[in-house]
């Protein structure tokens, strides 16, 4: 029943967007919830042929991103509660007003509703003022993916203009002394209304992408650019040892790290990547080895389902969230030469068994879009280059979600996969058909950003990666 469920959803998804499909497809700027690219696999630039259009989807979204930055904290209109516009600030996204008992007899002012209105939560709904108006989540976002997909494409093309705008806004956000933010989340997800307003452990989450941050630092590094200089490098290295202090005994760090669903697998992504930024590598490994030996044992069931996700009101999306989490932790963890892809939870389940669960799984009807379904996708590419995909079941489930999927970044790093035929169909290169072979290594569009573009049809989709 629920294979027939599944078919007809998935069926009636396809047969809509079928017909521009077919035109063409331009993919749009995305940010995937996180992910980590081995180095080396970049710089070797040793790339199955059925690649090369993946490849100048990231040389694309490297310009278009760059076009925007660079991006500072001391932008935002509005200071934190320390009033020193160099500290991170957010507010938290699902706390909405309740001014019914405040007993005001004119209208409030939005200054005056955040510190007099006491706030609810309502779990999975974005109150938009958290980002309309406080912009340094957003910002966050953008400059990693900038940075992260600069440094590829300056590998891909050898133009330093690629690696100069990454060195820029990574100068920008950190270490210019008028711009840098201090190394602190102090002020991340501020739980606004009376009393004293300070940071929650949730908002953590926020900088979960240092680890494209680092990766794209490692590229450049690795890469001998230029552009990353030894000044740049050093500079860099003394903030992050000092945000890993503030990191491991911050109140607000050490709740994030005893989460245990997603905050928790987001927290030790982090955490680590800023280790291996500063040449603590022995610490990074310990960094996982405590994830994958406390959390991760809880967090899959044996069918595969996650059961810390499931109870969210939009569990589609939070199971692919943690998924991309795990994910980024395992792949961390093989760039320190530590295995853990085939490591079990309690229930005897791998991260490939909660993969094969999430393709199983219908969104809710508050989340069956086309960019919900999308979200799952990198993490099914991965599990495909890692595990294997013998029968092609992977690239199929990617192929049904999204007929372009080759054209993605994501298909240039998760290797091999399959891109059944769809280069050598539209033209400029071969198909690599084999998929069954293991791999060395092993999101949703940008807030305010245009969603994926098929043919003359365009969406604008709301972030998830600033989702809790």
């Amino acid at each position: 029943m629920l294979t027939l469920v599944l078919l007809g959803f998935f069926a009636a998804i396809f047969s809509a967007y079928s017909s521009v499909l077919a035109q063409g497809s331009v993919p749009a700027v995305t940010s995937y919830a996180n992910d980590f690219v081995d180095p080396a696999y970049i710089l070797e630039k040793s790339f199955p042929s059925s690649t090369h259009l993946a490849n100048e989807t990231i040389i694309q979204w490297a310009g278009e991103l760059a076009a925007a930055g660079p991006w500072s904290v001391t932008s935002k209109p509005i200071a934190p509660p320390s009033g020193n516009k160099h500290d991170y600030l957010s507010w938290a996204p699902y706390l909405w007003p309740n001014c019914t008992a405040v007993g005001n007899h004119t209208a409030l002012t939005p200054e005056q509703i955040w510190t007099t209105c006491p706030y609810i939560t309502r779990d999975g709904l974005f109150n938009p003022d958290t980002v309309n108006l406080i912009p340094d989540n957003e910002a966050f976002q953008n400059m990693s993916d900038a940075v992260w997909f600069n440094s590829m494409a300056w590998v891909l093309t050898g133009d330093n203009q690629y690696s100069a705008n990454a060195a820029k806004f990574i100068n920008t956000w950190f270490l210019d002394p008028a711009t840098a933010m201090n190394p602190n989340l102090n002020y991340a997800q501020v739980h606004r209304g009376p009393g004293v307003q300070n940071g929650s452990h949730t908002g953590l989450l926020d900088l979960k992408c240092m680890v494209k941050v680092v990766n794209a630092v490692l590229i450049l590094r690795d890469g001998k650019s230029s552009d990353w200089t030894t000044q740049l490098d050093t500079a860099f290295v003394t903030w992050g040892n000092k945000y890993i202090p503030w990191l491991e005994t911050n109140v607000l760090a050490i709740a994030e790290e005893d989460a245990d669903n997603n905050h928790g697998t987001f927290f030790y992504n982090q955490l680590a990547a800023v280790q291996i930024l500063v040449g603590n590598l022995t610490g990074a490994k310990l960094t996982l080895e405590t994830y994958f030996t406390k959390q991760y044992l809880k967090q899959i069931n044996s069918n595969g389902e996650q059961p810390l996700e499931a109870i969210r009101t939009r569990p589609y999306h939070y199971r692919a969230y943690n998924l991309a989490a795990m994910i980024t932790n395992a792949r961390l963890a093989h760039y320190l030469n530590y295995p853990v892809w085939n490591l079990t939870t309690s229930s005897g389940a791998t991260i490939q068994t909660a993969a094969n669960f999430a393709m199983t799984v219908v969104p809710f009807q508050n989340e069956s879009s086309w960019s919900t379904l999308e979200e799952l996708n990198p993490c099914v590419a991965a599990v495909a280059a890692v595990y294997g995909d013998p029968h092609g079941t992977y690239a199929a489930f990617l192929k049904k979600i999204e007929p372009a999927y080759p054209v993605e970044p994501y298909f240039l790093w998760n290797q091999p996969l399959s891109d059944l035929g769809y280069v050598s169909h539209v033209g400029g290169g071969s198909s690599n058909s084999s998929s069954d072979a293991r791999a060395k290594s092993t999101g949703t569009s940008m807030q305010g950003r245009l969603g994926r573009g098929v043919g003359g049809v365009v969406g604008v989709f709301v972030s998830v990666s600033l989702l809790l």
